[in-house]
């Protein structure tokens, strides 16, 4: 899809710190492939309206050495991924300059608007972005990066590190593995999702076609659709 993205730019000193407790707006549609859920904004990130925007972040080169993206995108450039079906929110909506600045109540209660958020969209797998909050939110305090056994919202759940550059534990080769394994298990999940409800589409279809219309009505072809008056 064509469309005009906005000239990268940088905040100054006073945007940053007006920054606070500011929000993004969530990228986000139906029945996304992944919808990854960072924790929450940091300033940099607020100040310029754009997911994962502060420079240094490793996202966006983990997104790309994934396979998520066909080149390395721009945190301008976010508004591309819902053409490829997957999409980013939070898990606290307000902007802060570290993310310790957070409460475990405050991540509680943001687990249980995100837990409603994933309800409403429905995506095949909600990805939580740094695995000490998912710890917090879910209340599985052993939890580790991958696949979760508990599905979240109705959908499945995984985690990834918490790709900031201040995270010195995983380099970016490691990070772009672990995001390609989410890739490539949620891009398979979400193709059995997709054909099983195109399965229970055409069974309905199927049925259906049973049904002929003449000028006494409804009819049904005998045998075909049980429980219903033949004429």
């Amino acid at each position: 899809m064509n469309r005009t993205l906005p000239i990268p730019w940088k905040p100054t000193k006073a945007q940053l710190l007006a920054a606070h407790d500011k929000h993004v707006p969530d990228l986000i549609a139906k029945n996304l492939i992944v919808l990854f859920a960072g924790i929450n904004p940091g300033l940099y990130t607020a100040a310029i309206g754009r997911h994962f925007g502060r420079p240094g972040n490793r996202f966006w080169p983990a997104l790309h050495g994934g396979g998520f993206t066909p080149r390395l995108f721009s945190p301008f450039e976010n508004s591309l991924l819902l053409d490829l079906k997957f999409g980013i929110t939070n898990i606290v909506e307000r902007a802060t300059a570290r993310a310790d600045e957070l409460t475990n109540d405050e991540l509680r209660a943001g687990g249980r608007r995100l837990e409603a958020k994933v309800k409403r969209w429905r995506p095949t797998v909600v990805a939580f972005v740094g695995i000490g909050p998912y710890r917090i939110v879910s209340g599985i305090k052993d939890a580790r990066v991958g696949l979760q056994k508990d599905l979240f919202g109705g959908s499945h759940a995984w985690v990834l590190p918490n790709p900031s550059g201040l995270n010195a534990h995983y380099l970016p080769a490691a990070l772009a593995q672990l995001f390609g394994d989410l890739r490539l298990w949620a891009v398979a999940h979400h193709g059995r999702r997709r054909n099983r409800k195109q399965g229970l589409i055409c069974g309905t279809v199927n049925q259906h076609a049973e049904l002929v219309r003449d000028d006494r009505g409804l009819q049904v072809h005998p045998g075909n659709i049980r429980g219903v008056k033949q004429w």
